[in-house]
């Protein structure tokens, strides 16, 4: 194996999972903000521009199948390609919520909310602030970094929980708010979930580091 190709190919790599994770991480800021302002444009904005995160999946896919058919990596080499693998698909899938998020805003958007939208916008501020710190300690490999990431995953959960708990009072009040209600629970937890792939993502870098995948939500 050529290291000095292999090492550009990594690199290369790493470049297209960070452009990648910028673009969901803009999808993820702009759908919340197209719900905050009902903002139609923005939300149909945030489903169309997911063709060209799709198409940096594939690209990033194909990338990492060029590497291991050319450079045949072994042991840690071949982790790093994996890792890279495993990352890519739970951007995509991070990517998949911020649609479901800007789609909701579209259904609700010609509606009165039935209160402040305060601790959704808390909740995806704490969330892109994991998909970042989650794609730092891939790039710098830094599992130490990256076994923090459950302490903000726990935040999350927790305002997952007031967001529940306070929407169903909303809905025992007054039947009308359910609808509109269970809306909201459904961004809640789509951003829930974007959390749970960035915790992913950093069980990967451990992974990567040492070999072993392990649970941080244990």
């Amino acid at each position: 194996m050529n290291r000095t190709h292999f090492e550009k190919e990594l690199e290369d790599l790493h470049y297209d999972i960070l452009k990648m994770g910028a673009m969901v991480e803009e999808a993820i800021g702009n759908s919340i903000l197209s719900l905050i302002n009902h903002d139609v444009e923005m939300a149909q904005k945030v489903i169309d521009q997911d063709d060209r995160i799709d198409e940096k999946e594939v690209e990033i896919d194909d990338r990492c199948s060029r590497i291991i058919l050319t450079q045949q990596p072994l042991a840690r080499d071949l982790r790093i390609v994996l890792t890279g693998l495993k990352i890519n698909t739970d951007l995509e899938r991070m990517a998949d919520h911020a649609v479901d998020i800007a789609k909701t805003t579209i259904r609700i958007a010609h509606q009165t909310y039935i209160k402040p939208l305060i601790d959704i916008p808390r909740m995806s501020d704490i969330v892109r602030e994991m998909v970042k710190l989650s794609l730092d300690s891939y790039v710098n490999q830094d599992t130490q970094l990256a076994k923090t990431i459950n302490q903000k995953d726990d935040i999350v959960d927790s305002l997952y929980k007031q967001i529940f708990r306070e929407l169903l009072t909303y809905m025992i009040e007054d039947p009308k708010n359910i609808d509109q209600a269970a809306q909201f629970l459904f961004v809640a937890r789509y951003l829930e979930r974007i959390a749970d792939h960035a915790t992913n993502i950093c069980e990967w870098v451990i992974y990567l580091d040492s070999g072993q995948h392990i649970d941080l939500n244990e």
